[in-house]
Order: structure tokens, then sequence, then C-alpha cells
């Protein structure tokens, strides 16, 4: 039996990463920071098949002491303060999180045992105000936030372990992946939940920024397919994980509304509140590499995704109480 430690298991990715390995048969460690207040919704239905550590990316001697006592086979490093605009107003713990707990992690497999297969969770963030449509693993980085620059810190910190250590260390550039189980603070979840309170009359208008954004979103249960085939290759490599398609936050809203039967001119209000101080516009992956190498495609379509989101949303919303899927 395989041992996978996954930090950052009680976000979105994390618990679906955990799922897929419980699947394939791994005995599977997360770990957590300590917190007076624990949040594990995404991962209550597996907490009998998953056991927890304690860990800080910003304590070295944690990280070592939680490589030693699980001693994984695989480190799946998916924890980092990951929401864009909270990097603009806590710049510097943005970077310990995201570019320097990169660092520790890889240090204390580097001191302990470079057997381990080592997965960063790189960001499209990373390619910010974009050098060439679409993205592959070849276009240059322009990162537009603090996150984005931490996690090019990050994707380039793993890149040199490999080399220099010959430590077996992949980077999957993840475009935005989305689920019922995303945070209500990132903007497909605000628009589905908004979309369910409105059908519910709970809530009177959506209040939104950049309508003209364009991204690339799929769906998280398929990305984290990805992260596994990954470091099941013979040979470490990074790759971009998309759907090779774009659509603008205005088609999320529309198609969202389209769900319930609403019309979403009539409760959609810009507010420039929510306009980024540096707008990434254009994100759109290039998956070819990974289609041909790993054999992964993506199996949700973006309508679908949505369709998803927002029945989870009102079901949620009207007392039903719907698990996330």
């Amino acid at each position: 039996m395989p041992t996978a430690l996954i930090t950052g298991i009680t976000g979105q990715d994390g618990s679906y990463l955990a799922e897929l390995l419980i699947e394939k048969g791994y005995r599977v460690v997360g770990m957590v920071r300590r917190s007076s207040l624990e949040k594990f919704e995404r991962i209550d239905h597996i907490r009998d098949h998953i056991e927890i550590r304690q860990g800080d990316l910003l304590d070295q001697l944690s990280m070592i002491r939680v490589i030693e006592q699980v001693a994984p086979d695989e480190i799946y490093n998916l924890a980092a303060q990951s929401f864009v605009p909270t990097s603009w107003d806590q710049p510097v713990l943005t970077a310990e999180f995201t570019a320097v707990g990169v660092t520790r992690m890889l240090e204390a497999v580097h001191q302990l045992n470079r057997k381990i297969r080592f997965y960063q969770a790189s960001s499209s963030e990373m390619f910010g105000k974009v050098q060439e449509v679409p993205q592959s693993e070849r276009t240059p980085f322009y990162p537009r936030s603090p996150y984005g620059v931490a996690k090019v810190y990050g994707h380039y910190i793993t890149v040199n372990y490999r080399e220099s250590y010959d430590i077996y260390a992949v980077s999957g550039i993840l475009f935005n992946h989305e689920s019922p189980r995303r945070g209500l603070e990132f903007v497909t979840r605000k628009v589905s939940d908004a979309v369910a309170r409105i059908k519910l009359g709970k809530q009177k208008e959506l209040r939104i920024g950049n309508l003209d954004a364009k991204r690339d979103w799929g769906f998280a249960g398929d990305y984290v397919k990805a992260m596994w085939l990954m470091l099941q290759q013979p040979e470490p490599d990074d790759y971009v994980i998309a759907t090779g398609e774009t659509h603008s936050v205005r088609e999320l809203v529309q198609v969202a509304f389209e769900c319930v039967g609403l019309d979403w001119e009539k409760y959609t209000v810009v507010d420039p509140r929510f306009v980024r101080p540096a707008e990434v516009d254009l994100l759109i992956g290039d998956p070819a590499k990974a289609k041909q190498k790993l054999g992964w495609e993506p199996q949700v379509s973006f309508r679908q995704l949505v369709q998803m989101m927002v029945d989870h949303d009102v079901k949620r919303l009207s007392g039903q109480g719907a698990p996330a899927k």
C-alpha cells in the first residue's frame, strides 16, 4: 500500500485527490495547520479513511517531523494562500506560504528521503499578462499579482531541486478548476451561490467585477487525476492542465442564470470594488502535452460544471443539504 501525504487536504483539490487515492488503495495522510476553528467539511465523508497530522508550511521543523512520521512515497503540496485578491492585502504572508513554504517542503524531502515523489501545485496565474495564446509549458511567465509571483517562485524552486538533487519533483500548471466544493470567495462559486439565492428569493442581485475577463474553467475532480498521473511517469516533468477552451465571466453568469430559468441582465450589477488592481484578461491553456504523455482528458464540460454548481447551491440553500460532489 503506497502512502501519500497531502498538504491542503481540507481544500477543494485536497478533498478530491484524497478520494481518488483512497479508491486506488493508498494510505492517505493529510497535513493541516493547527487552528482554533477546524474546517473539515470537504473531507467529513472520508475521515474514517484518512489520517490527519498537524504541520505548518511556515515551520521547517514541523515539515521534517511530519515526513519522518508518515514516511510517504508521494507528497502532493496543495497548501497555499490561494485567493488572488487576498494576496494584494497580505502579500508577505502569501509569499511565505505559497513561495517559501514550497522550499521548506522540498528541503525536508532533500534532507530525509530523495526517493519521495513530489507534486507542486503551480498555477495559470503565473502567466498573468499572457505572452502568447494559448499558454503551454514553454510560455514565458508574467505574473500580475503577489499570488502569481509567489507561484512562479514555487514553480522554479521545484525545477531547481529536481535538477540539482535528482529529486522526482513535478509541477502541474493547473488552469482554473472549480466544483461545488469551491470556496464562496471565488468567482464561479460566488456566481452559483448568488444565482441560487436569487432563484429562492434570498437575494436581489449579483454584484460582480470584470465581466470581460476570460478563463479556462474545468472540473476539479478531473484535474486531480492529472496530478496523480504526473507522479506515475518514468521521468519527472511539468504539465499544463486545462480544457483548451475559454469562457468569459459574462458567459459564466449567463449560463448560471439559465440553469434556473432567469435573465442574467435583470439581476447583475458591475461593481468596481471587485476589479483587481492588475487584471488578468485572458487565460487559456494548451493541454496537448498532458493529453499525449499522460493520456489525460477533461471529462466535464463548462456547461455541465456550471449546472453542477448551481444545482448544488439550490439544494443546499433550500435545506436539502446536498453533499458537495
